[in-house]
């Protein structure tokens, strides 16, 4: 038994969907839970209202990790090169603000991790990156049925033709933090 104290990251790549099975299959990662924050409105969200781009909210999830086996920094890495950080409110078809790339940090020390993450990554990209940082607000999980939806759903459509190009293009570039 270890006594690591676990840590949280919560990141917006677009869909939920996609960034929660991506980080689903990295070492290191305890939990991944998709929710809302980052809106105006009062009160919980639903999916629907999130949807309508009306609440200021955007698609995230939350990443429980041990920061003995992956740090961070790689968790930031692999969540800039497994969505398009270039394009503004949009991930392929899905557009609007809650499509947003943004990182929500936590604390201080995470903001100055993800300000160098972010400049390092430029160079990666011809064109600039959009992905805001942000300070964490109040954090919703999202409704039962967007939970493990890759997992649960890997055979639909959606699943098909746009999670799985980013969980191989995780396997192709970071194959050294896949869980076996």
């Amino acid at each position: 038994m270890t006594n690591t104290k676990l840590e949280i990251a919560t990141v917006g790549g677009g869909c939920f969907w996609c960034t929660e099975a991506v980080f689903q299959e990295v070492k290191g990662i305890h939990n991944v839970v998709s929710g809302y924050t980052g809106g105006k409105a009062p009160g919980r969200p639903t999916y629907r209202e999130i949807c309508s781009g009306l609440t200021g909210h955007a698609e995230v999830v939350q990443v429980t990790f041990d920061p003995t086996i992956i740090s961070y920094e790689d968790i930031l890495i692999i969540f800039m090169t497994t969505h398009d950080p270039t394009s503004l409110n949009r991930q392929g078809a899905d557009a609007g603000t809650q499509y947003r790339s943004v990182i929500y940090f936590h604390n201080d020390e995470q903001e100055k991790k993800a300000k160098i993450v972010l400049n390092e990554m430029q160079v990666v990209y011809e064109k600039p990156i959009v992905t805001e940082l942000s300070p964490l607000g109040i954090f919703y999980d999202a409704e039962e049925d967007h939970q493990d939806y890759y997992k649960n759903n890997s055979e639909q459509g959606y699943c098909q033709v746009v999670i799985n190009p980013k969980l191989a293009k995780l396997r192709k570039l970071h194959a050294d933090k896949l869980i076996s």
